[in-house]
């Protein structure tokens, strides 16, 4: 008989009841040390004081009105997304997965209005993820995305990972638009060199299409820096962004330069729920926090000190793991046996993280862990691998 939840998750024998900080509490008072963060969603922790505290006040207020008016909480958050970035205009969104939506869309439609509508192509890379709508599993090309779904989306070219070179020959007249994840992060935490993403950046622009980075995991500080293709010193035309710039609240957003947005005029896309006052004023306040230099610094001293703890975690278990992988925050465990067994071992002792492809398990902690936190992370998962 089927559950009335679809069975769609292959979900663990877990039911928290209560979260604080980095800690997840089990209904029946077991405390877990959480380094997934809700698949790199909880960017400030759980119940995070800050984040209570502005859904309370805009709660108290103002929760919906639909975009057919102005949200102010919408324009201010934009505002702050366009001083901080490349962009110079954002649509809202729910999720990533509507984020990709959008991008698709504003890329075929940017070359439709330039009078070239045979150029619909976009190309995309293995090991990517963008998502589960009908675009976004046709993007990725996976079996594993596409298998039983089918007819999918036409118009896209999907390419190997890591034969960068290679994208220049793939660009042709139908090409719309290149479409990368600066680090993948379902496909197992694996870092875009920067000097390919500032080779993309030229093919972009020598071959006459758009660039788009999906940053819906690896942004909003994840990697150290506020946007993850900061470090390559490349911008997007459009980026996709979502997970940690709600902090919890379903949020996502679509930035985008002026020339790349031309052709998203009234009446092209929409949202009934995205730009909401409710996500709008917390991820406001996610993105007044987290681009703080001060507070991109602590990211980037945490991340050194647990890479390192993680290196001597490596060396101790060289029949369990092979190396560490990843960028800041978003960090992943290259493992030599099945990633669900230390993730089923973690359970036992305590420390939740993430399975990902290419026998990787994802460690994509709260933002703002503690020192102590991360010492006592290693240690329970030095526990996990122990008993395995």
């Amino acid at each position: 008989m089927i559950t009335p939840v679809l069975p769609t998750y292959n979900r663990a024998p877990l039911s928290f009841v209560k979260g604080e900080g980095s800690w997840l509490f089990e209904a029946d008072g077991r405390r877990f040390l959480d380094l997934g963060a809700g698949i790199a969603v909880n960017t400030l922790g759980h119940a995070n004081p800050e984040l209570a505290e502005t859904l309370k006040a805009q709660a108290d207020t103002l929760w919906h009105v639909s975009n057919l008016y102005k949200i102010p909480a919408q324009e201010a958050l934009a505002n702050k997304l366009v001083e901080t970035t490349f962009a110079d205009t954002c649509f809202f969104t729910n999720s990533g997965t509507e984020a990709a939506e959008l991008a698709i869309k504003m890329a075929r439609k940017y070359w439709f209005e330039k009078g070239q509508p045979e150029k619909i192509e976009i190309i995309t890379f293995d090991g990517c993820f963008h998502g589960r709508s009908t675009g976004a599993i046709a993007a990725s090309g996976s079996e594993k995305m596409v298998k039983g779904f089918g007819p999918l989306m036409p118009g896209f070219v999907h390419l190997p990972f890591g034969d960068w070179e290679a994208v220049a020959d793939h660009v042709t007249d139908k090409t719309a638009a290149i479409l990368i994840e600066p680090v993948q992060g379902e496909g197992g935490i694996r870092v875009v060199p920067d000097e390919a993403l500032k080779r993309l950046r030229e093919i972009a622009e020598t071959k006459g299409c758009l660039l788009i980075f999906d940053e819906v995991q690896c942004g909003v500080a994840r990697t150290g820096k506020l946007f993850a293709h900061e470090y390559a010193g490349v911008t997007p035309d459009i980026m996709m962004v979502a997970k940690g710039i709600g902090g919890g609240f379903p949020l996502g957003a679509v930035l985008a330069t002026e020339e790349a947005a031309s052709g998203m005029t009234a009446g092209t896309h929409g949202s009934t729920y995205g730009g909401n006052p409710l996500g709008c004023a917390i991820g406001l306040k996610v993105m007044e926090i987290v681009s703080d230099p001060a507070f991109l610094a602590e990211v980037n001293r945490k991340a050194g000190l647990m890479r390192q703890k993680l290196e001597g975690l490596v060396a101790d278990h060289p029949d369990v793991f092979e190396g560490v992988r990843g960028e800041g925050l978003m960090l992943g465990l290259k493992c030599k046996i099945a990633p669900a067994d230390l993730v089923g071992k973690g359970y036992e002792q305590g420390v939740l993280t993430v399975p990902a492809a290419d026998n990787v398990v994802r460690l994509l902690p709260a933002l703002n862990i503690t020192d102590e936190e991360i010492a006592e992370a290693v240690s329970r998962i030095d526990a996990a691998a122990s008993a395995l």
